[in-house]
């Protein structure tokens, strides 16, 4: 079974400018992450985008949701930024794409120590092999469905509505 990886850019995707001070976006890691992380998944990547969740207008999510609808995997893996995650994955859901849908990404960037991306990664590409068809986000060791999800930003993490 073949996953398509959509890169959509977002924290874990940026690199910290030693120059400025800040974190920006060079390229992304996702080649490098798949080897690290040793996948032995048939996976299909395609960057869309390399933008942070904050800079995302109507029309990169239709263009997400356009790859989503389009791509002939039954799969589908998509890197997001965590700011803006939950409302790109209630457009998803709401359209009932009928394919297994997980959005995540990384609070710390993987080029930085003490990175939570290639858990969150591994945690995304593990269970859209196991789930139904819906969409997900995949975070801090959870994976929610689309309409029972929020980012707590108090606490850094992904939780339940109902938590």
């Amino acid at each position: 079974m073949k996953v398509r990886l959509l890169i959509t850019g977002g924290t874990i995707d940026k690199v910290y400018n030693q120059s400025n001070g800040e974190l920006e976006f060079d390229k992304t890691h996702f080649t490098e992450m798949i080897s690290r992380a040793r996948v032995e998944v048939d996976m299909s990547i395609e960057q869309l985008l390399l933008i942070d969740s904050l800079d995302m207008v109507d029309k990169d999510r239709d263009l997400i949701l356009d790859r989503c609808i389009n791509c002939d995997e039954e799969l589908v893996l998509i890197t997001h930024g965590t700011d803006t995650m939950c409302d790109t994955a209630k457009l998803l859901g709401e359209n009932s794409i009928n394919k297994a849908i997980v959005l995540f990404g990384a609070m710390v960037p993987y080029a930085v120590s003490n990175s939570d991306a290639l858990f969150n990664f591994g945690c995304a590409l593990g269970s859209l092999q196991l789930l139904k068809p819906g969409v997900y986000v995949a975070m801090n060791g959870r994976v929610l469905p689309w309409s029972d999800v929020e980012k707590n930003r108090s606490l850094g993490v992904f939780q339940a509505l109902s938590s």
